[in-house]
């Protein structure tokens, strides 16, 4: 069994060339942050991995996974996309017993089956701004939704998924912590609103300069509801319509 350094780069090697981004964790503090209720069924030091999908994404993979597939009607395109490059890389370590987890998987009851979030901030990857991290906040009983921050995109990235090496116990992986990129009260005050508030308009996302953003194509088709998405790729041409039988 490789070394939980040789993963990782065996496993940046699959995806970052399609613009993901890998960073390892022990669920041991992913668990640690969260109730019981929360925790993944593994030993603390298990070896994880968040994946994030960086602006280039949709260049790198989602045009080029449309040109290739056949699209599954009741499923988003997005997620049968990355998908796809879970299983090619789920394929380079044939050895290993991997658990994915996806974004938008739940239990029957509803509840996530993992926190992105939360692995995202524990691995380092990005800094997951909640309500507890602003001094004296002025929302009173408001219910305020938290929301990550990457040192390099700001808001214009999203987390797609967990990967368990459910087989590799790493004790010896050091935890990198995440970058605090919205240091000021304000700017996290600011943020929060903006994300709760005016989400739709994507201020949110611009909190700090990014080193890269989506394209105007990737933000009118992530802004464009679930349902007419499919349509919207049709327009474009990136798909076919399928005839009528």
């Amino acid at each position: 069994m490789g070394s939980h350094v040789e993963i990782l780069e065996k496993l940046r090697g699959a995806l970052q060339p399609q613009g993901f981004e890998v960073h390892p964790f022990q669920v041991g503090w992913y668990n640690g942050v969260l109730e019981p209720v929360f925790h993944l069924s593994y030993p603390p030091d298990t070896l994880a991995f968040v994946v994030l999908s960086a602006p280039a994404m949709f260049e790198k993979s989602f045009k080029p996974f449309l040109a290739q597939q056949k699209l599954q009607s009741l499923q988003d395109p997005i997620d049968q996309c990355v998908s796809h490059y879970m299983t090619l890389a789920q394929e380079r370590f044939s050895s290993h017993r991997i658990d994915v987890i996806y974004d938008y998987e739940l239990h029957p009851n509803r509840r996530p089956k993992a926190l992105m979030q939360t692995a995202a901030h524990v691995s380092g990857a990005a800094y997951y701004y909640q309500r507890k991290d602003v001094e004296s906040d002025p929302w009173g009983g408001k219910k305020m939704f938290g929301v990550c921050i990457h040192p390099r995109f700001g808001g214009w990235f999203a987390i797609r998924a967990v990967l368990v090496f459910a087989d590799v116990q790493a004790p010896g992986l050091e935890q990198t912590r995440p970058i605090d990129c919205v240091p000021s009260r304000e700017d996290r005050i600011s943020l929060l609103e903006n994300f709760n508030c005016n989400w739709r308009d994507g201020r949110y996302r611009d909190v700090l300069p990014a080193e890269e953003k989506y394209s105007a194509e990737q933000t009118l088709y992530f802004a464009t509801p679930p349902a007419e998405r499919l349509k919207l790729l049709e327009l474009w041409g990136q798909i076919h319509p399928i005839p009528p039988c």
